[in-house]
């Protein structure tokens, strides 16, 4: 289960007002790995900093909404371009670091399959993913930039490497095919790098494919478990890369503007390129350098860093918007998903109209604005519980989604909490899924204390199924944290924080399955 940063830092789900008392960071959120260091050089020079953290793709939609801050950390410079200028003018953007997209093969697997030791193209890993010979896990497209990135290397390897990619090439049924059938091959997918680190090392997964920073996180953590690390393979036809930009926001304020260039000054100075090189990242240009710390860059693991990596060209940023909307409405693979709706006497009041407006959001096109939308294959099933779990509603088309909806809107809440049946009636319904077809999941929402059934009950239950379903919580109100820790701890899922936003939550959640 993943733990929460404590740190001085704005909560995730907390907007702030901008004032010039301090200086604003917006940073993608895999940045929260060197905060203790900047926070640190930030108070050596007298720089009052506040730094928050969301999802790459989230921030350009929030800098295009208008909100205020002095600079920003972004994962990769398309994203930059992704930026309404009208709306939040950047400057003296600088890269900071480079981060290679890659994929990370159990290394027995590897050499099973004949990887290791030998050039290889994209084409080689997705022949092995279509025969089903490999299954993957990967950070989701739709809400992280190395999802989005790993995907768009994909898309232009399979679309023949144009010189660019066009909203053209996108309509090429073959080429939909081919990359329906790779991601045929996704077993779990992770709405952020973090949690997608430690759910597979806490997990039986074959193969990953993210960050290189990430690979060799995962790899220190499987190491000092006692487990078999992963190999990293780069394709000699190229290979997604991040760039790590930082920009400065113009608020028309030459002190913020000064301080920015200390900031930068730091991260691209010795001494932030030493911290950014001590937790993955390549802080030298080219992809060649023969005098890297080896027990990070560790050659044993595959890190190659003796050989020049060919980086994909990106597509305009109208076209990676298609091919996101793309990969939501039609190549990613199915879901099947179980609601588990607290509808305890509890909820009355703001808490119902609350999940009520959550559930609307999700199950119709208000989603499609943030490209997380159910589409025509998916599974959708809700089992609102209360003292009872004798109602069973499910969806399978758009027609049934509204039909879902309404059912929804009209149940009045009353009676206990039968959280730990709820969810033991969502793992038999999932039971004997195929997961070649569907990625599973269970949603938990509950604003109280489970007061019916046990958890060993639902313990002894999970053991036995066959496929390992990952349960995702969301706490409203006064749950029980500790309950839902349990649930995630048993099925190496997660917790989200829905007593701010229950509808912010649920939008979160939704990026993990």
């Amino acid at each position: 289960m993943i733990h929460s940063f404590q740190s001085d830092v704005i909560p995730e789900d907390k907007k702030h007002e901008y004032s010039n008392n301090y200086f604003y960071l917006m940073s993608s959120s895999e940045n929260k790995v060197f905060e203790d260091e900047i926070l640190d050089f930030a108070k050596k020079n007298n720089i009052k900093m506040k730094i928050e953290y969301d999802d790459t793709l989230k921030i350009t939609r929030r800098l295009n909404q208008g909100e205020q801050y002095d600079a920003v950390w972004l994962s990769n410079s398309i994203w930059t371009y992704a930026i309404d200028n009208n709306v939040t003018r950047i400057s003296d953007t600088k890269s900071t670091s480079i981060n290679p997209i890659v994929f990370g093969i159990r290394k027995s697997k590897a050499e099973e399959l004949g990887f290791v030791g030998k050039d290889l193209y994209t084409e080689d890993i997705v022949k092995v993913v279509q025969d089903g010979q490999l299954k993957f896990s990967m950070p989701n497209p739709i809400t992280t930039n190395s999802g989005a990135s790993a995907y768009l290397g994909i898309l232009t390897t399979l679309a023949g490497k144009p010189e660019v990619l066009t909203k053209e090439t996108l309509d090429d049924e073959a080429l939909k095919e081919k990359l329906k059938n790779f991601f045929t091959g996704l077993e779990r997918s992770s709405g952020d790098e973090e949690y997608l680190e430690e759910m597979f090392v806490n997990g039986d997964y074959e193969a990953v494919f993210t960050y290189e920073s990430s690979i060799i996180h995962i790899n220190q953590a499987l190491e000092k478990a006692g487990k078999e690390v992963l190999y990293a393979l780069y394709p000699i036809d190229g290979v997604s890369i991040s760039d790590s930009p930082i920009s400065y926001i113009d608020q028309k304020d030459e002190s913020k503007k000064e301080q920015f260039s200390k900031l930068t000054s730091f991260l691209v100075g010795e001494e932030g390129q030493k911290l950014l090189a001590k937790y993955g990242r390549r802080t030298w240009y080219g992809g060649v350098n023969d005098h890297v710390d080896k027990k990070i860059f560790n050659p044993d693991w595959g890190i190659n860093t003796t050989h020049y990596i060919s980086p994909l060209k990106y597509p305009a940023t109208a076209v990676i918007r298609q091919a996101l909307a793309l990969y939501q409405s039609s190549l990613r693979k199915p879901v099947h998903v179980v609601f588990c709706l607290d509808y305890s006497g509890s909820m009355w009041g703001e808490g119902i109209e609350e999940l009520r407006d959550a559930m609307d959001y999700i199950l119709t096109d208000r989603a499609a604005d943030d490209l997380l939308q159910f589409m025509g294959d998916d599974i959708v099933d809700v089992i609102p519980f209360n003292s009872k779990t004798d109602i069973y509603w499910t969806a399978n088309s758009e027609s049934e989604l509204a039909i879902l909806n309404q059912q929804i809107k009209d149940r009045k809440p009353n009676g206990g909490t039968a959280l730990y049946p709820a969810v033991e009636r969502a793992l038999k319904s999932l039971w004997n899924e195929n997961t070649d077809q569907y990625n599973t999941s269970i949603i938990v929402m509950t604003d109280g204390k489970g007061n019916v059934g046990t958890f060993s009950s639902v313990k002894s239950l999970y053991e036995e199924i066959p496929s390992k379903i990952p349960i995702y919580s969301i706490q409203f109100a006064d749950a029980d944290r500790s309950q839902l820790d349990k649930l995630a701890d048993l099925s190496n899922g997660k917790v989200f924080d829905g007593t701010s936003s229950l509808i912010d939550a649920f939008t979160e959640v939704r990026g993990y399955n």
